[in-house]
């Protein structure tokens, strides 16, 4: 069981999706992630491989004005749906999007989106392949002044080529902080 740790929805409780193909970000890492973030008020929030929506509900309660969760599992977002449901977050706030990653953010660069916080989460085990694509697609869909928070697995961090504010490790977690240029 995760929960909300701060903001509008704080300690209320979050599902996480069952089975192993989800790897839900321990609320440790949420916490760190979020304190080394500061203000997210009113910002657009684009969170890439969602999962539980865990990062991207964390924003929303901590003022971001709405986000977009972007997940390819099914029971990932039926779990996802029905985390939105129970806290009350409404389709003006939250949009589901079930799509691959990469071709998501090719879509969403042909319909002009641009996000001021970019939540990149992928499986640790796909990190270097996806890396490429990311480092391609990203800029365009970063409004001035855009963060992006890339976890990963320490031992195989991609490269962005975004200018890197902060990093951390916890465990085998490397959380990095970038920003544009």
């Amino acid at each position: 069981m995760l929960r909300v740790i701060a903001g509008s929805y704080g300690g209320r409780r979050l599902e996480a999706p069952k089975g192993r193909t989800t790897r839900p970000t321990s609320e440790r890492v949420r916490e760190a992630v979020f304190s080394m973030l500061g203000e997210v008020d009113g910002a657009r929030v684009l969170d890439l491989f969602a999962g539980s929506g865990a990062l991207g509900i964390e924003a929303l309660s901590r003022g971001a004005k709405e986000a977009v969760f972007v997940e390819r599992d099914q029971g990932a977002i039926a779990t996802l749906k029905a985390n939105l449901a129970t806290l009350g977050v409404g389709g003006e706030r939250a949009e589901v999007r079930r799509e691959e990653a990469v071709g998501a953010l090719g879509k969403a660069c042909e319909r002009q989106e641009t996000y001021d916080l970019v939540l990149i989460d992928p499986p640790y085990g796909r990190v270097s392949d996806l890396g490429p694509a990311l480092a391609k697609a990203l800029p365009a869909l970063l409004a001035s002044g855009a963060r992006v928070v890339l976890e990963s697995d320490r031992r195989a961090p991609p490269y962005l080529e975004l200018a890197l504010v902060r990093e951390r490790r916890y465990g085998d977690t490397e959380i990095r902080i970038y920003t544009t240029k």
